[in-house]
């Protein structure tokens, strides 16, 4: 039941049930009158009542009590008082009766509009409230009234006197338009309450934090990220006044000024927020203040998540420190390093020969850090042309050079945003860029090309080189505070030939992973797996790596004897020789000159990207011409 007929005898009750009879499953009449009928109400509203409908003094009575459930008034219609005072008449022997009306004044309302009519004297005796009721009847009946007319406190009252009486008497269309009038409250409350269930949805699931004042500066939404930044709970700071729980947000200067302040960045206590402040306006007059703000690092990291999922995907780092297979002790000092190395943010410069694995240890290094969860950008300085690294490094915007992609496009340092950027082969930075690369690393900003907006990025730099970088510096090819500037932390990965304990495991666990069961088949004699020990992997790790696919290949499952290991790398001697070309400071045109000036088979020999061989000639061929 959600509507609730209060009726103040059993005849009225019994009409309102009659008429009602249709929808009885919705409504329930009550026979209870004034102080009795406002009792059951406070307890029906805390019940869950959603109207009430009364009349004469016992609606006054309820609209009168602090009841929070609307009252919806029966008002007698004018054929309802037309009938009344026709039975009133016809109760008297006069010719023109003296008709007396003992009511409250909602019940009467233009009942005296009716005398001229009906041929009656009428005087109209006003109830304030239950206790007039007597009194009153008795000074109408004092001053000659012949008839009482009233409701039921009045008929009740003129039983015992001698005097008839007629009550007013509530007709079906007045109980049907009560009837109409709370069916549309109820409907009206629950669309009210839907919309407020989704209003406070909204607010409790809001990222922002949201308060509003009204007019007089009172906190009236106050919801649970407010109650976070601000410490407050919420029976802290709703119906308190805002200038006094929370000052520093200064809503009483937007309900005064009427004027918006958005965007604007502000210490919250121990949070710096940013927040927008505007007035509330209904009908061109401002009723209350609004304030929605965010926790700075809360958009910084949304703002994170959003670089990442739309320009990073793909930018994962693979392998961690613990992927990293050998026992030999130098290997394990050297990850052990790496370890200490992933705990701070400090550039780290990775070198080592070519194929020992410095990409794995930097793709460890940064799963082992606090940004494992941020992108892994990698770049390999040596694969890019000159012309393309730049604005592959910082980005561009649309129309900074002929063929640059519509709408612009983000640097690799912005996609490596709260991540890590692996610069792979670090010394073949042209010198020309060098100096823009030392600025975004001092001051961790990138501008794109044909732009001038300056973009902030948070990234961690590492980096590796197979050269001798300080060289480099004296031979003026590379700068020396670029050098000083990525040189934070240093960390050398041993070549195999320096742990030569961890070959055969290599070995096997390559085997393992190209082919998990045609592995266990292949067996190496003891000469074939002491020639493997001692061969100097001038290739190192990556070298050891295409051996065991040569071998899966070949192998039909016989035993492994040295012979076939040797053939397999092509001659000891000539890996040897390669070996030592390698680290000869000429090892550039010796390379060419064993490859018969063939710069692809050069740069396999010394393990270097061709393009990386090209550089290096370029700078070797202009030394020599500069010292001519």
């Amino acid at each position: 039941m959600s509507i609730f007929f209060f009726a103040p005898n059993p005849e009225i009750a019994e009409t309102y049930r009659r008429v009602l009879s249709h929808v009885q499953d919705r409504v329930q009449v009550i026979e209870a009158h004034m102080d009795k009928a406002v009792a059951l109400a406070r307890t029906l509203a805390e019940q869950g009542a959603e109207v009430f409908v009364a009349r004469g003094g016992t609606a006054r009575r309820l609209m009168a009590d602090d009841i929070r459930v609307p009252i919806v008034e029966i008002h007698l219609t004018s054929g309802d008082m037309a009938q009344a005072l026709s039975e009133a008449r016809s109760l008297s022997r006069s010719e023109r009766p003296v008709i007396a009306v003992v009511a409250f004044p909602n019940m009467v309302q233009n009942l005296l509009d009716f005398e001229p009519f009906l041929n009656v004297n009428l005087f109209y005796y006003q109830l304030d409230s239950e206790s007039d009721a007597p009194i009153l009847v008795r000074t109408a009946i004092a001053d000659g009234a012949q008839v009482i007319l009233g409701g039921a406190l009045t008929t009740q009252s003129v039983k015992s006197l001698g005097v008839p009486a007629v009550l007013l008497r509530t007709g079906e269309s007045s109980i049907r338009q009560a009837l109409e009038e709370a069916q549309r409250i109820v409907y009206a409350r629950k669309l009210e309450a839907r919309r407020a269930n989704e209003l406070k949805a909204i607010l409790q699931y809001a990222y922002e934090g949201i308060i509003a004042i009204n007019s007089s500066g009172h906190v009236m939404v106050f919801n649970p990220v407010a109650q976070s930044v601000t410490g407050l709970s919420e029976e802290q700071a709703l119906g308190q006044l805002a200038s006094k729980v929370i000052p520093s947000i200064r809503l009483n200067e937007i309900l005064e000024g009427g004027n918006e302040h958005v965007g604007q960045i502000m210490d919250f206590g121990r949070s710096k927020v940013m927040i927008n402040r505007i007035p509330i306006h209904v009908g061109g007059e401002i009723v209350g203040a609004l304030a929605t703000f965010q926790d700075v690092t809360r958009i910084q990291s949304l703002e994170t998540r959003i670089r990442r999922e739309i320009y990073s995907k793909g930018h994962v780092a693979k392998f961690c420190l613990e992927d990293i297979r050998g026992t030999s002790p130098v290997l394990t000092r050297t990850v052990e390093t790496a370890n200490r190395y992933a705990q701070v943010e400090s550039t780290v410069l990775i070198h080592g020969e070519s194929g020992v694995g410095k990409e794995l240890f930097a793709q460890g290094i940064h799963r082992a850090s606090g940004r494992a969860d941020g992108p892994f950008v990698a770049v390999n300085c040596a694969a890019l042309p000159e012309s393309l690294l730049e604005s592959e490094l910082f980005g561009y915007v649309e129309g900074a050079f002929t063929g640059a992609v519509r709408k612009g496009k983000p640097g690799l340092f912005e996609l490596a945003h709260r991540g890590t950027i692996f610069l792979d082969e670090i010394s073949e930075i042209p010198l020309s860029l060098q100096g823009r690369l030392l600025r975004v690393l001092q001051e961790f900003e990138v501008v794109r090309l044909g732009h001038d907006r300056v973009i902030p990025v948070d990234v961690r730099v590492l980096c590796t080189t197979n050269r001798d970088l300080s060289r480099l510096v004296e031979e003026g090819s590379f700068r020396q505070d670029l050098y000083w500037r990525l040189n934070v932390l240093s960390l050398a990965i041993p070549p195999l030939r320096e742990r030569p304990d961890d070959v055969l495991l290599l070995v096997d666990e390559f085997l393992r992973l190209l082919d998990s069961g045609k592995h266990e088949k292949i067996r190496f004699t003891q000469n074939a797996a002491d020639f493997l020990t001692r061969y100097p992997w001038p290739g190192n790790v990556r070298e050891l790596k295409n051996f065991c696919e040569r071998l899966m290949a070949v192998s039909q499952g016989e035993e492994v004897d040295e012979a076939f290991a040797k053939r397999l790398l092509e001659h000891r001697e000539q890996a040897q020789a390669t070996f030592e070309l390698h680290a000869d400071p000429r090892d550039v045109e010796r390379a060419l000159a064993a490859a018969g000036g063939n710069m692809g088979q050069a740069a396999r020999m010394l393990g270097i990207h061709r393009a990386t061989l090209w550089r290096r000639r370029k700078r070797i061929l202009s030394s020599v011409n500069g010292k001519r």
